[in-house]
């Protein structure tokens, strides 16, 4: 799985150095298996669908002629999903998720912006977390604004303000139940918002520090991934099926080299020997199948003697 931020640009490789001069390749997207470019060597011919889909990759794809690898420019929520790649009877996919991030700490508010000006739309919608829940509602044509508040053991109950005019979101007295994934849904188009709470972590330069995934035990249908969200990377990933998990502490010039070890069990990642260019914002998130979840997150500064 990739994470991206929007407006960030993506290339998926085909891992091919030279096409072969008999060769034809597809590359296709969603559940719908939409075709949105292909090359066929044999006819020299390479034609990207930009315009498929409402029009979402217009102008933002661009297809080697040599490798056949294809590159997304200014990512947006909408290019969320799986990319798959098929070359003679042989495949190879991508997951995609694009994000905005929006972090805060417990206690404070936050808005989360529509980016329009005004609803012009019959309706718009706000749904929350893994069960895509409906919080918060406007239908113009009816002139109604209703925040359902109670949803979700009310965790929401008296947080919820909706602006009429632009749609905007905002969430006051935030806790810890509130961080997740965020929709906007207005007609058929969708945009995505990962809400962090942030747990402060301090701690001193050369020392050791275990981030705590809060969880006993990985269950066998799960994945974990830790991501160093200052640059959206992952630095290390868990699964109960499989014996040695990765770290990945190569990634970032290396800053994390001979430093990161994972507990298998738990998911919980310690940081050794740590310095100032570790410092930053740490997300540990869980995967089942193509749902995400945010699980925890921790800002980490780091002090001198």
């Amino acid at each position: 799985m990739k994470l991206m931020k929007t407006g960030d640009s993506v290339t998926l490789n085909s891992d091919l150095s030279e096409m072969n001069d008999d060769d034809e390749i597809q590359w296709r997207f969603g559940y719908k298996n939409t075709l949105i470019a292909e090359i066929n060597k044999r006819a020299d011919n390479m034609t990207i669908y930009d315009d498929v889909l409402d029009g979402r990759f217009r102008d933002r794809l661009k297809l080697d002629n040599k490798t056949g690898s294809l590159t997304i420019t200014d990512l947006r929520t909408e290019h969320t999903g799986l990319y798959e790649l098929e070359r003679k009877r042989l495949g190879k996919s991508f997951s995609l998720f694009i994000i905005d991030e929006i972090s805060t700490k417990k206690g404070d508010s936050v808005t989360i912006n529509s980016d329009l000006t005004e609803i012009m739309d019959n309706k718009i919608q706000w749904r929350f977390g893994n069960e895509n829940t409906l919080i918060a509602e406007i239908n113009k044509q009816t002139d109604s604004m209703t925040v359902y508040d109670d949803v979700l053991d009310g965790r929401f109950r008296d947080r919820l303000k909706l602006n009429n005019q632009t749609g905007s979101l905002t969430i006051t007295n935030i806790t810890m139940k509130h961080p997740g994934l965020y929709e906007l849904h207005i007609n058929n188009k969708k945009k995505r918002f990962l809400l962090a709470v942030y747990d402060e972590i301090s701690v001193k330069e050369g020392d050791s520090l275990t981030i705590n995934s809060g969880r006993t035990e990985i269950t066998k249908s799960e994945s974990i991934g830790w991501l160093y969200m200052n640059e959206i990377t992952f630095i290390a990933k868990t699964y109960a099926w499989v014996k040695n998990s990765p770290v990945y502490d190569d990634v970032l010039d290396g800053r994390f080299r001979n430093r990161l070890k994972l507990n298998k069990q738990t998911g919980s990642l310690t940081i050794k020997n740590i310095t100032t260019q570790h410092a930053g914002r740490y997300v540990l998130m869980i995967n089942r199948g193509q749902i995400i979840r945010l699980l925890r997150a921790f800002r980490v500064s780091v002090y001198g003697e």
